[in-house]
C-alpha cells in the first residue's frame, strides 16, 4: 500500500459495507456483543419515543483519520446508534480546518474534533467565531511527539538533547502540529517549554493535517511534530522518525478529542444530541471492555474508508504495545483510553479551561476570558449526565479535576488566571 492515506469519502454503497461489517463483528465478538445487541423494541425506548424522540433520524459526524475516531466509527458499525433512534453516518475529512468549517456552516451535525479547536472557535481565535458545544470527551492519551531521523543522527533522543541542539542556533528548526488552537499544538508547546525551548520564539511552528505528517517529515519539511496515532507509529515503521515523548508523558490521562457540535445544534436538536452521546458512550464501553474488542476496532478503522493504513500500525499502540524507534519497546499502561469506567467521557470544566489557559499563555488570547463561564457554556454537562444515566455510566461528583503535568505544575481549575500567567516561558 502507499505510505500515506489517500483521503477519500466513503463510497455510495457505504450502508451495505457497514451492514456487512456489523454482521461480521457480531459473529466475532459473540457474548461480549450480546449484552448490547439490538433487539426489536429497543428503538422505541425511553429516549426514542414521544417528546424525547430524536429530532433527526440521521446525523453526519465528521472525523479525521486517526485511531481516536474509533468510538464514533464503532457506534455506527456496531449499530449502537440505531439503539437510540438515530443513524450515524461517519464522514471522512481531510483537515481540522475543514472539520471546523463544516461544523460552523452546518454541513456536519457533529464531529470527532480537537478539544482546543472547539474552544478556539468559541473564542473567535481559531477561525470564524461561533458558539460551540462539547458533548463528551472521546478519549484520553494516545498522541505523540515524533522527531526526524535527521535529528537522531545529530544525537537527539529526548527533550534535553533537543534543547541543547536548538541552543546552538546552527539553523532554524521547524515543528508541525495539526491546528493552531488544537490539542497537538498545546502538547508540543508545553513539552518544548518544559525543556527551555520557547515554541514561539526559538523554533518555527507549522500546521500539517495528521495523515500528511509522515510524508512531510520524509521530505524534510519539519524536524518534528505532534500528532495523534497511528501516525507516530507509522513514522517509526517507515524509519523516518522516532518517538521522543508521548502526550501522556506531558499529562497522564489528558483530555484529547471531544464529540463537538455547535450550540445552535444542541438548542435545535437536544434529543438528537443526547442520542449521539448515548450511542458513542456505548461504543466507548465496548472498545475498552477487552483487548479483543480493541483489536477488532483496530481492524475496522484500518479500512480505506476510515484511517487507511496497516492494521498492525494501529493495533500495537491501541493495545499498549509501544516502541520508540531507538531500540526501546515497552508495555504502556497509560495508552489511549476510550471509557475507563466512565472517567474518560465526562466533560470536566477544568479540561476546557486548561486549553484556554494555554491559548492565553501563547498569545492566542490577548486578554483573560471568564474561564469558568466559558467552560460552563461550552461543556454540555447537564445533557451528558442525562445520557450517562440512561446507559448506566457513572459521573464524578466534582466538575473540576486535578492533575500534575510533566513540569510538576499542578492544574486544578481553581485559579486559571494565575495558572496562565505563572509560566516562566510564554509568548
Amino acid at each position: 500500500m502507499a505510505d500515506e492515506p489517500n483521503i477519500q469519502f466513503p463510497a455510495a454503497d457505504e450502508s451495505k459495507r457497514r451492514d456487512f461489517l456489523r454482521r461480521s463483528l457480531q459473529l466475532a465478538t459473540g457474548a461480549a456483543l450480546m449484552s448490547t445487541s439490538i433487539v426489536p423494541g429497543l428503538a422505541s425506548g425511553a429516549w426514542a419515543a414521544g417528546s424525547d424522540k430524536p429530532e433527526k433520524d440521521e446525523v453526519r459526524i465528521g472525523f479525521i483519520p486517526l485511531t481516536d475516531c474509533a468510538s464514533v466509527v464503532m457506534a455506527s458499525v456496531m449499530g449502537f446508534d440505531k439503539k437510540y433512534g438515530i443513524r450515524i453516518t461517519p464522514t471522512k475529512e481531510a483537515s481540522w480546518a475543514g472539520v471546523r468549517d463544516k461544523l460552523v456552516n452546518g454541513e456536519l451535525d457533529a464531529a470527532h474534533v480537537l478539544y482546543g479547536l472547539i474552544y478556539g472557535v468559541e473564542l473567535g481565535i481559531g477561525g470564524p467565531k461561533k458558539d460551540m458545544a462539547a458533548l463528551m470527551t472521546l478519549n484520553h492519551n494516545g498522541q505523540g511527539i515524533t522527531l526526524s531521523s535527521q535529528l537522531r543522527d545529530k544525537g537527539v533522543a529526548d527533550g534535553p538533547t533537543l534543547a541543547a541542539l536548538v541552543a546552538k542556533k546552527e539553523r532554524d528548526y521547524t515543528f508541525a502540529q495539526t491546528f493552531p488552537t488544537g490539542t497537538h499544538a498545546m502538547w508540543l508547546y508545553y513539552w518544548l517549554a518544559t525543556y527551555g525551548i520557547n515554541p514561539i520564539k526559538d523554533v518555527k511552528s507549522i500546521v500539517v493535517p495528521p495523515p500528511q505528517m509522515v510524508a512531510n517529515m520524509r521530505i524534510g519539511n519539519m524536524d518534528g511534530c505532534c500528532v495523534g496515532e497511528p501516525w507516530n507509529q507509522r513514522a517509526i515503521i517507515d524509519k523516518v522518525g522516532f518517538s521522543a515523548a508521548t502526550s501522556q508523558d506531558v499529562w497522564v490521562d489528558h483530555p484529547e478529542k471531544v464529540l463537538g457540535t455547535t450550540a445552535e445544534f444542541v438548542q435545535k436538536y437536544p434529543n438528537t444530541a443526547r442520542a449521539m452521546i448515548m450511542a458513542v458512550l456505548e461504543a466507548s464501553k465496548w472498545i475498552d471492555a477487552s483487548p479483543a474488542n480493541r483489536s477488532k476496532a483496530a481492524e475496522v478503522i484500518a479500512a480505506k474508508a476510515y484511517v487507511n493504513t496497516d492494521v498492525d500500525v494501529i493495533r500495537s499502540r491501541m493495545i499498549g504495545q509501544y516502541e520508540n524507534g531507538l531500540g526501546k519497546s515497552w508495555s504502556e499502561k497509560n495508552f489511549m483510553k476510550f471509557y475507563n469506567d466512565g472517567a474518560v467521557n465526562f466533560p470536566y470544566l477544568s479540561d476546557g479551561m486548561w486549553f484556554m489557559t494555554q491559548h492565553k499563555r501563547w498569545g492566542l488570547l490577548k486578554a483573560h476570558p471568564d474561564y469558568l463561564a466559558v467552560a460552563k457554556k461550552v461543556n454540555q454537562i447537564a445533557l451528558y449526565k442525562e445520557a450517562a444515566a440512561q446507559v448506566k455510566v457513572p459521573v464524578p461528583k466534582n466538575e473540576l479535576r486535578e492533575s500534575k503535568l510533566i513540569d510538576g505544575v499542578v492544574w486544578n481549575g481553581k485559579d486559571p488566571k494565575a495558572y496562565a500567567d505563572g509560566f516562566k516561558i510564554k509568548a
